[in-house]
């Protein structure tokens, strides 16, 4: 019984995260209904494990559920997005901050673990896996903050922007550049300067500028080139 629950959570977690691609792909642009018979006929699984990812989306406000209409995808104005980044932008700073002062051995061996990880991935010109271990890369400093209600908030936000986050790293070189960045947040937490991998982690989150605009411009060609397999 153990095993099925976990199965149909990775399928409804596998669902979700194809769902959530193509929303911010413009695959179902802003106003598009998401009916649950026609995801599942359209992904070839039942109706239970979309019904349970269109939950998780709505969850964390990438589609509204509106009685007697369903799920709906909401538009997502780009200075909202910029606005998130920017957030998002200082809570990771302050999780920096504090798990440069609260760290333990255990959990930087585990914080460097994960940073070598993530370089396989870079080596193997695999964004999708260097998202999915950069993302334990920044957990591993949540948590090492040991402040249970930032590590709540961070982890939330940061699971609304995922795939915008994950989309930046098909810019090109932005892995290279991530991954550039991240050993700058390490020596940083290893000299123990706090204020050096607040800087650090502000300014590998934040989106502005050339950066930005390049994440935008990803965003509107896969548009595009979604709405032409349609």
């Amino acid at each position: 019984m153990d095993e099925v629950i976990s199965n149909s959570i990775r399928r409804s977690e596998q669902l979700g995260g194809q769902i959530e691609e193509r929303i911010v792909t413009g695959f179902y642009p802003p106003g598009t209904r998401l009916d649950e018979q026609e995801l599942a006929a359209s992904f070839g699984v039942s109706r239970t494990p979309v019904r349970e990812a269109l939950i998780q989306l709505a969850s964390i406000g990438l589609i509204d559920i509106r009685p007697r209409r369903g799920a709906i995808v909401p538009e997502m104005k780009v200075e909202r997005l910029l606005e998130m980044f920017e957030v998002m932008a200082e809570l990771e700073a302050m999780c920096g901050r504090l798990a440069t002062r609260r760290i333990r051995p255990a959990e930087l061996m585990q914080l460097e673990a994960a940073h070598q990880a993530c370089a396989a991935a870079r080596d193997a010109s695999d964004p999708d896996t260097y998202y999915q271990l950069n993302e334990v890369f920044h957990h591993r400093i949540y948590e090492a903050s040991h402040n249970s209600f930032l590590t709540e908030q961070a982890t939330a936000l940061h699971r609304r922007l995922r795939p915008y986050r994950r989309l930046q790293l098909r810019v090109r070189n932005r892995m290279d550049s991530s991954f550039l960045e991240h050993s700058g947040i390490m020596a940083a937490i290893k000299a123990e300067e706090s204020d050096k991998v607040a800087e650090e982690l502000r300014n590998h989150v934040l989106v502005q500028g050339e950066r930005f605009t390049d994440l935008i411009s990803n965003l509107q060609q896969l548009n595009a080139g979604e709405r032409g397999v349609k």
